[in-house]
């Protein structure tokens, strides 16, 4: 019998004979044996050696086998060394007790039999051997577990700091867009107002016309893109908010198809509409429903050859409003179609880029649909093949109809009504002021903050138009001073560049509405009309 890994065997007996004779029955089994005369040399030898095994006479003077065990148990080095007692004389069963008390793990009668006790030395060094391995096993698992542990926490902390920066660098795209859209909102208000006048005006010139409506034309279309932009802004961060109510879709369609006349008549395409005689409901907020549709329009219109064919048909069916939009354009291949609405998707770069645009329409067509609770499709034979959109919308159940509301004008009654305007912006403000005094109001022009306020309290205004972004004094700051220094039956309108997300600081601070800028002049000047009619909460409650 030989051990498969060499141990250290420790042989303790007063008697040389005896120690001679167990290494003569243990020799040949590879262990590396040491011999001990006493039990204070077998104390020596355990604290410079790793002992596997200990063989002890129990019958030893100075101290005794029993003592001894004890004094190798107490050790935490030692409490797993396998002790086997050999004695002639202690072999009753309390001797036995007192042994197995005392540590030792077996126990062997004198005269030991070879191979009976090769058998124990075999058992308790293997099952020592499989301990020793299961504890490196143990620790190497910890090890292992421990550094993999470190690795992950580290990787967390590092994705934790990456989507730290992700969200401020999200943060500071958003305030950019808001930054960006505010400073290209301010050079875009003077130049619709200026149109404006100059429609007001009598121009016979064709030429002046011609260059009257291009700068109209693409000052919408940039002020489009920049509503876009914010909107796919507000969309991925889950700010837009519907202003649902019932809502027949031929209005839908008739604000969607006068918003892309431009477009359409400028390409010169033939624009189809085909709506049920029974009028057709759904729950939703008109602007949004009639932005998703002019999109739709506007991409027909702008991915087709001049001349083209744009259909437009609505239906009912199965408790759904189905929309199609459908023309004869260039189509959407196979690979494109699958992430059509997806944000800055691009289809055909062959196209002229000055009738494309930013690749984010149908990207907040769908999601505006989706706030819907509805669902929107695309479907195409491929290239050159035409496209079809499809937007389905909950009907909802019939309702009494509550009648209609009268059109407002835009006549000023019970003489000029007093507007003072607060912009620091020359043009924005010169342009704005002659707009309105064009159309009847006696406007005037502040500056700044403090120019304002000398003016409203000298000359009580029956409207304000405040600016928010003034220097030095902002319009939350003009508008709180306004209203403590009495000018409270006047209708105070901020005027911003930065979006409607900021609405409910408006009410805060006491105004009574918002326009964002550039506003259609059409739109100011109703605004304006239940501004004058006599009452703020009128103005408070107008809708854009």
């Amino acid at each position: 019998m030989h051990l498969a890994d060499p141990v250290n065997i420790l042989l303790v007996d007063d008697q040389p004979a005896k120690l001679l004779t167990y290494e003569a029955m243990l020799g040949q089994m590879g262990a590396n044996l040491i011999k001990a005369s006493s039990g204070r040399e077998a104390l020596e030898h355990l604290l410079k050696q790793e002992i596997t095994l200990v063989l002890m006479d129990v019958s030893m003077p100075d101290l005794d086998g029993f003592e001894l065990a004890e004094i190798i148990r107490e050790h935490p080095r030692f409490r797993k060394t396998a002790i086997i007692f050999v004695s002639a004389v202690h072999l009753t069963d309390m001797d036995r007790l007192k042994g197995y008390a005392s540590g030792a793990v077996d126990y062997v009668a004198v005269p030991v039999q070879a191979e009976l006790l090769r058998a124990k030395v075999s058992v308790f060094t293997e099952l020592r051997r499989k301990t020793v391995e299961a504890e490196q096993l143990a620790r190497e698992l910890e090890r292992r577990v421990s550094e993999r542990t470190a690795e992950l926490e580290a990787s967390t902390a590092r994705l934790r700091e990456l989507a730290d920066e992700l969200r401020a660098a999200d943060r500071r795209k958003d305030e950019f867009l808001a930054l960006l859209a505010h400073e290209l909102r301010n050079p875009l208000a003077p130049v619709l107002n200026a149109v404006s006048i100059l429609r007001a005006r009598t121009v016979s010139d064709p030429e002046l016309i011609w260059c009257r409506d291009i700068i109209e034309r693409q000052a919408n279309q940039l002020t489009r893109l920049v509503d876009d932009l914010l909107d796919v802004s507000r969309v991925s961060r889950g700010m837009v908010r519907l202003r649902l109510g019932e809502v027949e879709l031929s209005t839908i369609v008739r604000g969607a198809v006068e918003t892309s006349q431009p477009i359409v008549d400028a390409q010169r395409h033939e624009l189809h509409v085909s709506q049920p005689v029974e009028p057709v409901r759904v729950q939703g907020d008109p602007t949004r429903l009639v932005q998703v549709l002019a999109n739709l329009l506007n991409n027909a219109a702008k991915y087709q050859e001049p001349g083209g064919r744009i259909e437009l048909v609505v239906t009912a069916q199965d408790g759904m409003a189905r929309i199609a939009v459908s023309d004869r354009g260039v189509g959407i291949e196979e690979t494109l179609l699958s992430r059509v609405f997806e944000p800055f998707t691009q289809g055909n770069p062959a196209l002229d880029r000055s009738q494309s645009g930013l690749g984010i329409g149908l990207y907040l067509v769908r999601n505006l649909v989706d706030l819907h609770g509805g669902n929107v499709t695309a479907a195409s034979d491929g290239a050159g093949r035409g496209a079809s959109f499809v937007v389905e919308l909950p009907l909802m159940q019939e309702q009494p109809s509550a009648g209609t509301t009268a059109p407002v004008t835009h006549s000023v009654q019970g003489g000029a009504r007093r507007v003072l305007v607060v912009d620091d912006n020359a043009d924005g403000g010169d342009s704005l002021v002659a707009l309105l005094n064009l159309h009847g109001y006696r406007a005037t022009l502040a500056g700044d903050g403090p120019s304002a306020l000398d003016m409203a309290a000298n000359d009580p205004p029956d409207v304000v138009l405040l600016d928010i972004g003034l220097p030095g004094m902002d319009g939350y700051e003009v508008c709180r001073r306004m209203r403590k220094n009495g000018l409270e039956h006047a209708a105070i309108i901020a005027l911003t560049g930065y979006g409607q997300h900021e609405r409910g600081r408006f009410e805060d601070h006491g105004f009574d509405n918002y326009v964002v800028k550039p506003c259609p002049p059409q739109e100011l000047l109703r605004l304006l009309d239940a501004a004058t009619s006599g009452a703020r909460a009128r103005a408070r409650h107008e809708t854009r």
